[in-house]
C-alpha cells in the first residue's frame, strides 16, 4: 500500500478528525511559534482536515495558505472542512512541489515528513519554494529518540523515515538552510493515569507513557532559508 492509499482509507474511515484532535495538543504550540505575519503565505505539507491552516487564517491572519496531500479523500474532506477562499488544497507529491520558487514564506508540516519517500529531495523541495527570510517547521512524534513510537511502522504498510534530532539539523543544513532551532514539545494534555492504573492496553508501565508524551513528546526542528 502508498501513501495516497493508506490515508485515502484513514479518510473514507473519519480518522482525518480524529489525527487533528490528537496533533493539536502540540501542532498548536508550534504555530504560536511560527513568525508568521499578517497577508504572508504558508504551505502544510501533509495537510490531512487541513486544520493548521484555518487556525492560522485565524490567529496570524495569513494572506494565503496552501495545503498539500497526496490522498484525495483527505483533500475532499479538508475542503468540505475549510469555508475560506484564501486557503487551497492541492494534491501533490513531497519531492516534486506544486509550487513556485521563492513562492511561500512559511512551510508547516506536523507528523507528515517522515512519510516522504525522499526525505533529502523533500527538503531540497522546501529549500526551493521558501523565499530568502522564510521557515520551516517540522514536527514529529516519530524519531530515534522517542522509543515508545517505534513500534507504529508495525501498524502501517507505509515506510517511514525514523531519524534522530541530529539526523534532521545534518539533513537540513545540507538542504541549504539553517537550523535556527530545535527542542520538544511535551504533550500535557494527554491524561495520564496513577501508576496503580497499569498495565493498559496499550502501555505496560506508567513509566513508558510518561516518556511518550511528557519528555520526548514532539520533535520540532526550524530551518531558516537565509539568502
Amino acid at each position: 500500500m502508498n501513501v495516497r492509499e493508506e490515508f485515502d482509507a484513514w479518510a473514507a474511515a473519519g480518522r482525518d478528525r480524529g489525527m487533528e484532535k490528537r496533533h493539536w495538543h502540540t501542532a498548536k504550540h508550534v504555530l504560536a511559534r511560527m513568525p508568521v505575519e499578517a497577508g504572508e503565505t504558508v504551505l502544510d505539507l501533509g495537510t490531512g482536515s487541513g486544520y493548521a491552516l484555518r487556525a492560522l487564517r485565524e490567529t496570524a491572519e495569513i494572506g494565503r495558505g496552501y495545503g498539500l496531500d497526496a490522498s484525495p479523500e483527505m483533500l475532499e474532506n479538508a475542503r468540505s472542512y475549510t469555508d475560506d477562499d484564501r486557503i487551497g488544497f492541492l494534491r501533490g507529491d513531497f519531492g516534486a512541489l506544486p509550487l513556485a520558487t521563492d513562492g511561500v514564506d512559511h512551510v508547516f508540516t506536523m507528523e507528515a515528513f517522515y512519510y516522504a519517500a525522499d526525505p533529502a529531495e523533500t527538503l531540497r523541495e522546501i529549500r526551493r519554494v521558501l523565499r530568502p527570510g522564510g521557515t520551516v517547521y517540522c514536527a514529529v512524534n516519530y524519531f530515534a529518540e522517542s522509543e515508545h513510537t517505534h513500534a507504529w511502522q508495525d501498524r502501517i504498510d507505509v515506510e517511514m523515515t525514523l531519524w534522530s534530532a541530529a539526523e534532521y539539523r545534518e539533513a537540513i543544513r545540507e538542504a541549504g538552510l539553517v537550523v535556527a532551532e530545535q527542542d520538544t514539545i511535551p504533550d500535557r494534555e494527554v491524561e495520564i493515569p496513577p501508576a496503580s492504573a497499569f498495565p493498559t492496553e496499550d502501555w505496560a508501565t506508567r513509566e513508558a507513557m510518561v516518556d511518550r508524551y511528557r519528555r520526548h513528546g514532539t520533535l520540532l526542528t526550524v530551518g531558516v532559508a537565509t539568502e
